[in-house]
């Protein structure tokens, strides 16, 4: 049996835009089991920014499950039947025979009617290392100059990592360069943590490139595709009490 995991995200809106992992969904697609818990972020979200229970999920200290994918993320997939879904997979360097966890892995289930993300939990091998994907977060708001830069990027190009101290909307960030040094965006909110003890236990040992570049009229959330990979020799990536269902 192999169970991938994925988490979702609650962006709070309404005060500060901060972003809590509120929710675990652990899926087995190759023998159609699911299984949903709210983590302790959801409680803190509670606490904090007034977030309420989904409709699909009204209660916290359920545990839910399934033999089918649940709607909530079920709905955040393009149609297997259109006829760019090829397309679309290939835009997020996945294959034809990718499933519903791969694709959410990749794409972050985002939808414009509502304020949740998904994103999948890191892997932390035996030997430490670990490596994730993701989409350049930001690329909008850098400049005329390094968005040009940006427009130049081939498959397999090399990319920097840089920790970002004072980012106004973040405070903690990690940029993304070019390897000549021009900053054209960011790793996603989710990763940070991560990210930067990483970057304190290693010293900053990590390869990172592009994977993909997706040209315009590609949606903007999936233009660059990012592979990052480093090791941790002590930390263990999302153990904190966010992460932690709150039903075993």
């Amino acid at each position: 049996m192999t169970t991938n995991t994925l988490f979702l995200a609650w962006q709070d809106q309404e005060n500060s835009h901060q972003w809590y992992p509120v929710g675990r969904l652990d899926a087995d697609c190759s023998n159609s089991n699911y299984r949903f818990r709210y983590t302790g972020g959801a409680m803190r979200a509670e606490q904090e920014a007034e977030f309420r229970p989904l409709l699909d999920f009204p209660s916290m200290d359920h545990d839910y499950r399934a033999t089918e994918l649940f709607p909530v993320f079920q709905n955040r997939l393009v149609a297997s039947t259109r006829p760019d879904f090829s397309e679309y997979l290939s835009n997020l360097a996945l294959g034809n025979n990718a499933d519903p966890i791969e694709i959410l892995s990749v794409n972050g289930g985002r939808r414009v009617t509502d304020t949740y993300e998904v994103f999948p939990k890191l892997i932390k091998e035996s030997d430490g290392r670990f490596l994730c994907r993701f989409f350049l977060h930001g690329w909008r708001h850098v400049s005329e100059c390094a968005q040009q830069r940006l427009n130049s990027l081939k498959e397999g190009d090399g990319l920097f990592v840089a920790l970002e101290l004072a980012n106004p909307q973040t405070g903690l960030a990690v940029q993304i360069q070019t390897t000549d040094y021009q900053m054209i965006g960011w790793a996603p909110r989710y990763l940070v943590d991560d990210l930067t003890e990483a970057m304190a236990e290693t010293a900053g040992e990590y390869a990172a490139s592009v994977v993909r570049v997706n040209p315009l009229p590609a949606p903007s959330r999936q233009r660059v595709l990012v592979e990052l990979s480093s090791r941790w020799d002590k930390h263990e990536p999302m153990s904190g009490s966010d992460y932690q269902p709150l039903v075993y």
